[in-house]
C-alpha cells in the first residue's frame, strides 16, 4: 500500500509529533509513504492501475483513491440572491448565534466551515432552538472540541497544537510517553503508542492532550471533559491511575520536555 501526500506529513491541522509519529507508525505496518509528491497521472495497463507521480516514481496498483477535500455544498441555493455573505470558499459566514448577515436566515453544520464534525453541528442545532423556540438563550461550544481519527493506529486530541498553544500562551511545559501497549507486548507488534499534554507555563491549566495508540478516541472523550472545565497538571497529577491501562500514562507524567 502506498500514500501519497503532497506536504511533509500526513494529517495537517493536528499537532506535529502526532503526525511523525503517525507517519512512522505507517511506515513500520508496511505502507509506503510518499512525502512532497503528487499524482501526475494515471494510466490503466491490462490488470493494473499504473500511477505517476510527480518526481518520476512509478506505482502499480489495483485500485486507487484520491481524497481531494471538500468545500461546502452551498451552490445552488440562491443564497448570492438573498444577499448572504459567503466565504471565498462558498461557506456560510454566521456569528456566535448562528446568524448570517440576512437576520431572517441562519445556518448550522458544515455550510458554515467552522468545525466539521458530526456532533458539533448537532450542538448547533440544539442551540439554535433552545434560543429562538425554547427561551433559552445558548450557544454551541466551538471551544476544546475533541476529535479523532480511526486510522490504525488511532489518534484523538483535544485542545491546542503545540505550536497554536505557543502563540497563544507563550512558555509551555510539555509532557510526553511513548511505549509499547500490552497488547503489542504480548502480540510481538513493534508499534508504540505515543502521547503528549501540553500545559500553559503560567496558569499551569492543560491547553491540549494528544494521542497515537489504541482506544485513544474512547480515552480522548473523558479527557476533554476535563480540559473544558479548565484542569491544571495539578489537578491530573492528583488522580490516582487505573493500572493496568494505557490511560493512567496521562496522570503520572512528572518529567517535563527537555527542549
Amino acid at each position: 500500500m502506498h500514500l501519497v501526500y503532497r506536504g511533509d506529513l500526513p494529517l495537517r491541522g493536528f499537532d506535529d509529533d502526532v503526525r511523525q509519529h503517525m507517519a512512522e507508525a505507517l511506515s513500520n505496518r508496511g505502507i509506503h509513504i510518499h512525502h512532497r509528491v503528487t499524482v501526475t497521472s494515471v494510466l490503466q495497463n491490462e490488470k493494473q492501475l499504473s500511477i505517476e507521480l510527480s518526481d518520476g516514481q512509478l506505482i502499480l496498483s489495483d485500485q486507487i483513491l484520491a481524497a481531494t477535500g471538500r468545500v461546502p455544498n452551498t451552490q445552488g441555493l440562491g443564497l448570492e440572491v438573498a444577499g448572504v455573505t459567503l466565504t471565498d470558499k462558498g461557506a456560510i459566514c454566521v456569528d456566535e448565534n448562528s446568524q448570517t448577515n440576512i437576520a431572517s436566515i441562519f445556518a448550522i453544520g458544515d455550510v458554515t466551515d467552522r468545525i466539521n464534525l458530526t456532533p458539533v453541528a448537532i450542538a448547533e442545532g440544539h442551540a439554535f432552538a433552545d434560543t429562538f423556540f425554547g427561551q433559552k438563550h445558548r450557544q454551541a461550544n466551538h471551544k476544546n472540541v475533541a476529535s479523532a481519527v480511526f486510522s490504525q493506529p488511532p489518534v484523538a486530541s483535544v485542545g491546542l497544537t503545540e505550536d497554536e498553544a505557543r502563540r497563544k500562551h507563550g512558555a509551555l511545559d510539555v509532557y510526553e510517553s511513548r511505549f509499547k501497549p500490552m497488547k503489542n507486548t504480548l502480540s510481538g507488534r513493534d508499534e508504540r503508542t505515543f502521547m503528549k499534554l501540553i500545559v500553559a507555563n503560567s496558569s499551569q491549566k492543560i491547553a491540549g492532550i494528544h494521542m497515537v495508540g489504541p482506544d485513544s478516541a474512547e480515552i480522548m472523550q473523558g479527557l476533554a471533559i476535563a480540559v473544558n472545565m479548565g484542569a491544571t497538571k495539578a489537578d491530573f497529577d492528583a488522580v490516582i491511575g487505573i493500572h493496568p491501562t494505557a490511560a493512567e500514562e496521562f496522570v503520572t507524567m512528572r518529567s517535563k520536555r527537555q527542549d
